[in-house]
């Protein structure tokens, strides 16, 4: 395992990739955008859920240079492809969201700073700003919470049909055999 050490970040289990830094000293003041294509091999260095396949995620950051602080803007726009909590086959899942993260710096070091949700805090002695853990932990919060297959143009369920035909079975199966040891409980929810 290769562990790197960053300022205050330690980087464990990948390759140091420079394609994800920014050398923030050598840039005008002002907005400058950056753009990450994001695949498989990305999300897997990462140890990402295995369930989660054919990662195409495209992450634009807006990158705006202040004397004393930076603000980013990362925006989430891509497909993967996940098991519907529903039914359980696989289906293309749309990604899109939008994050924002303020750089402040420091003139003493960053060990006795606490981070805020969205500030960051680097000290003016760091050059160089790596913003893959970043880009990573944005990209699997853009993923919504259910995954279940979006609805067909005529309106009905883009799930597997057997898949919800059983699920309507076993419910009318739980609904008619209620457990006698649970009768009395009832009671008590009037």
């Amino acid at each position: 395992m290769v562990w790197l050490i960053l300022g205050n970040q330690l980087l464990r289990g990948m390759k140091h990739n420079r394609e994800f830094e920014i050398a923030w000293q050598g840039l005008k003041p002002g907005v400058h955008t950056y753009t990450y294509d994001l695949d498989d091999r990305f999300m897997q260095e990462r140890h990402v859920d295995e369930s989660f396949s054919n990662w195409k995620a495209k992450v634009t950051l807006v990158f705006d240079k202040h004397e004393n602080f930076f603000m980013l803007r990362f925006d989430v726009d891509g497909r993967i492809t996940v098991p519907c909590d529903r039914c359980g086959d696989d289906f293309e899942l749309t990604l899109w969201d939008e994050f924002n993260l303020v750089i402040k710096l420091t003139n003493e070091e960053t060990e006795d700073i606490e981070d805020e949700d969205d500030v960051i805090f680097i000290p003016r002695s760091e050059t160089v700003i790596d913003i893959s853990d970043w880009i990573y932990e944005f990209v699997v919060l853009s993923i919504p919470l259910q995954h279940i297959h979006p609805d067909n143009a005529d309106g009905k369920p883009g799930c597997n049909q057997i898949a919800l035909d059983l699920l309507d079975k076993l419910s009318e199966q739980t609904n008619i055999a209620k457990n006698p040891l649970w009768k009395g409980l009832d009671k008590l929810k009037d």
